[in-house]
């Protein structure tokens, strides 16, 4: 499905803007130098998941920016980072198709009967299935009403003036002071791609990058979730996972949560934008950064060539389940190679009606099997698989929850999955995440946060 003004139609009227032969680079070369040191280092470290959740990982590592040398072309100064968005213009990569928007998933048709697979641990206010060894409460399966459709919290505004919030946008950081709360008004309530085109009348109007006016207004969480808010969101995400691996150490989570939930279409762009816009090599960067069967997993995904089919055949979920079977419990041992096959290209429903036949196969889950067969990153991110293939709304809410529960906030994965998820399944995320841990997304919010960053994440989710 698609929203309307997506993808965007490019840029408002004005006069000379963007320049003949540019019309599709979105938004124009060397636009928006991007600052050093971002994101700023957000709270304490992602707080522990529950047995067989996700394995503990620090936060960001402290700023010190993308490495020059043998880098990418135009690379700044060490302690720099690339251009925002940089290279030859987000959105023109040589041959490469337009990153002016976030692609939206096909209709999500792998929801429906109450759910049927556990989870190790089980999730709060789950039901207990008596059909289950072990009476484990059940991972919330995809509801029928979602398979209608996806739906973010952000939509287009009606009536929009790229020029008249360029002037709202000046006047709140001209003077003494900031007025937050009109910077919120106006980020909260514009799509993405009307962002960008505020960024344009903004510089067209004032001869200023918007981008670094803000940064110098704003600090901390808030800084980091208004440079969020107006990247081009395939652009975020390969920023992301440029993030997550340069420099000393790498976000192993960070690589889960984007290459193991995206649409192939989603990840097909995202493997252009990072080749374009950091001059680097997504496949060869993982590789470089990680090791053994997690590396072949991220690998598989980075390929973008999941089946998509959203039919199912149950004789080849019945002969998975057995293969699956075979190359795991019923064995000394495991055939990582198996897992890896199935889960790697089979379409979600498809491994849907797998998990199903393997339930009566194995008369134990697959995901329970996962935990028993592997550890680790690697065990995370079959996990991830298949839980998406499930509900990928509940997997967003059970992220959203670890990133606050405990002591201290993740506010970097917090950031990430409300500005990524938006404007394409925000509403459903919420609704799960009231399901799952009998409170809203906005109450845990209002008390895991403070200050212009908690209203304008409030603003971004809605009440």
């Amino acid at each position: 499905m698609s929203y309307p003004g997506y993808p965007p139609t490019g840029y408002p009227p004005f006069p000379g803007y963007p320049p003949a032969g540019q019309e599709s680079s979105f938004p124009p070369p060397g636009q928006y130098p991007y600052p050093s040191g971002f994101p700023p280092m957000g709270g304490g470290a992602y707080p522990p998941a529950p047995s067989g959740g996700y394995p503990v990982a620090g936060g960001y590592p402290a700023p010190g920016g993308y490495p020059a040398p043998g880098g990418y072309p135009g690379a700044p100064q060490p302690g720099g980072a690339p251009s925002y968005p940089g290279g030859q213009g987000f959105g023109a990569p040589p041959g490469g198709a337009s990153f002016s928007g976030y692609p939206q998933p096909p209709s999500q048709t792998y929801g429906g009967s109450p759910a049927q697979v556990p989870l190790p641990g089980g999730f709060p206010g789950g039901q207990m299935p008596s059909q289950y060894p072990g009476g484990q409460a059940p991972y919330p399966a995809q509801p029928a009403a979602v398979t209608q459709g996806t739906q973010g919290t952000i939509r287009p505004a009606a009536n929009f003036d790229a020029m008249r919030d360029a002037e709202v946008l000046r006047k709140a950081m001209k003077g003494f002071g900031t007025d937050e709360q009109a910077i919120v008004d106006v980020v909260a309530n514009r799509s993405n791609d009307q962002r960008q085109k505020i960024k344009a009348a903004f510089k067209t109007m004032y001869g200023k990058d918007l981008i670094k006016d803000l940064k110098s207004e704003l600090s901390g969480n808030m800084e980091e979730l208004i440079l969020a808010l107006f990247m081009p969101p395939t652009y975020y995400d390969a920023w992301s996972l440029r993030n997550a691996m340069q420099g000393a150490g790498t976000q192993e989570r960070v690589l889960i949560e984007i290459l193991c939930t995206r649409t192939n279409q989603e990840i097909q762009e995202i493997v252009r934008c990072y080749q374009s816009e950091f001059g680097r090599d997504l496949e060869k960067d993982i590789r470089s950064d990680t090791s053994g069967h997690f590396e072949r997993l991220l690998v598989s995904m980075c390929q973008g060539n999941r089946e998509e089919n959203q039919s199912v055949n149950h004789q080849m979920a019945q002969e998975d389940a057995q293969r699956l079977y075979q190359a795991g419990e019923g064995r000394l041992g495991t055939d990582e190679s198996c897992f890896n096959m199935i889960l790697a290209t089979r379409s979600f429903p498809q491994l849907r009606a797998t998990m199903e036949a393997y339930s009566r196969v194995a008369n134990r889950d697959l995901l329970t099997s996962v935990g028993r067969e592997f550890s680790g990153y690697i065990e995370s991110g079959l996990k991830t698989i298949l839980q998406c293939a499930l509900n990928r709304s509940a997997f967003f809410a059970e992220r959203l929850y670890y990133s606050m529960k405990g002591a201290g906030t993740d506010d970097s994965t917090l950031v990430r999955i409300v500005v990524t998820r938006s404007e394409i399944d925000l509403v459903q995320v919420k609704q799960m995440f009231t399901q799952m841990y009998q409170k809203t997304l906005a109450t845990m919010i209002a008390s895991d946060t403070s200050g212009d960053y908690q209203k304008l994440l409030l603003a971004i989710v809605g009440q």
